[in-house]
């Protein structure tokens, strides 16, 4: 069990609060415990980066709809919560445009820096076609991705083998450039370098200064048990390479579920047809039914009408959190035979003499018609 506090606990909001609440108190927060203002308290910077997780889930309405039904274990095991906040500036570089523009630390009268030193590779996503028996069981897969890794030549530098990068000299190695426009400092990234504070004189041939080239890589995902149509699940560092001295970017799967010849999903339920004949439906009787475990027996009460669902307990779906399993209901009609034998249709004509002879209600037909009369 996760020993992370309730999100929704973090930011102090209710589980129905609106998504501009949400917002209002994590900006709140976010000032309270920013560590320009707590300089050296390793306290205020663990609420400010619990902050941070519990928005970055909250703030978007997919994750805070898995959250809400599946808590802190949809994002766990491989599950994706969102961007993995390596750093200061990762959250800023997320949410700074909620805490007042470019530059976070210019509220308080201090410059830090969107971006710096060496950054983490992008995240990439795929979709995972999964099928009923699989979700129910979990399954290990093994996917064949394409992405970015360091140009074997130059070990991501860009620089040609034997050179390196020199520092730039328009940003002197900070990588932004500011300007002042009336009243305001205006941050922007360096034109020179593009943000990275230092540029390449002798590109390396390989990778023609990009730093990265293109590759393909096996990833084995492990996906739990229950999952859901349209969950991601996070595989850490399995993304494009990131700077050299930078971890990976994530990758992302998307779940899809592929559509069942028999059952049909509803949360951790599912949902079966089975077709039983009139005597079956009429004396009652136990039945074999499919699962997506194998078999298992049902009984049939006598006078059971065509369209009545029966349920079987926990033959359904597991539930992502651990709490046991869904139902599967089972819904009977009645299958009329196409062809009869000779004794078939006389048992049946006799039977239909003694239903006109000895019925004592009204039959449906009849109702309906006094109705409309």
């Amino acid at each position: 069990m996760s020993d992370k506090r309730d999100f929704y606990e973090v930011l102090g909001v209710e589980r129905g609060a609106s998504e501009e609440e949400i917002k209002k108190s994590y900006r709140k927060l976010a000032l309270k415990y920013h560590p320009d203002r707590n300089p050296g308290d390793k306290d205020a910077e663990s609420k400010f980066k619990e902050a941070a997780e519990a928005y970055d889930v909250l703030g978007d309405a997919q994750k805070r709809r898995q959250y809400d039904q599946f808590g802190h274990r949809a994002f766990e095991g491989g599950g994706g919560g969102g961007p993995r906040f390596h750093n200061m500036e990762d959250i800023l570089s997320a949410f700074g445009d909620i805490l007042g523009g470019q530059m976070f630390g210019d509220m308080f009268g201090q410059q830090r820096r969107r971006t710096s030193g060496p950054q983490p590779g992008r995240a990439l996503k795929v979709a995972l076609d999964l099928t009923l028996e699989e979700i129910d069981s979990g399954v290990a897969r093994t996917i064949v991705i394409n992405r970015e890794d360091h140009c074997g030549g130059c070990k991501g530098t860009g620089a040609k083998p034997g050179t390196s990068r020199k520092t730039c000299e328009t940003c002197g190695g900070r990588g932004q450039v500011s300007r002042s426009q009336g009243f305001f400092a205006m941050v922007t990234p360096c034109p020179t370098c593009s943000g990275t504070g230092s540029r390449i004189e002798s590109p390396c041939a390989q990778c023609k200064g990009a730093g990265r080239e293109a590759a393909r890589a096996e990833v084995r995902i492990n996906v739990p048990a229950g999952v859901d149509e349209g969950m991601r699940l996070r595989i850490s560092e399995q993304g494009d390479a990131g700077d050299p001295g930078a971890p990976r970017g994530d990758l992302y799967c998307v779940i899809r579920e592929v559509e069942h010849k028999i059952f049909q999903r509803s949360g951790a339920d599912v949902l079966t047809e089975i077709p039983v004949s009139f005597s079956q439906m009429a004396l009652g009787d136990t039945v074999e039914i499919p699962t997506l475990r194998g078999r298992a027996e049902m009984t049939i009460p006598a006078g059971t009408q065509s369209g009545k669902i029966l349920r079987l307990r926990g033959q359904g779906l597991p539930v992502l959190d651990g709490r046991g399993r869904g139902d599967q209901h089972v819904r009977l009609f009645v299958e009329v035979p196409k062809k009869l034998s000779d004794r078939q249709k006389e048992l049946l004509r006799e039977f239909a003499e003694l239903e006109r002879k000895g019925a004592g209600d009204k039959s449906f037909f009849d109702k309906i018609v006094g109705y409309f009369s």
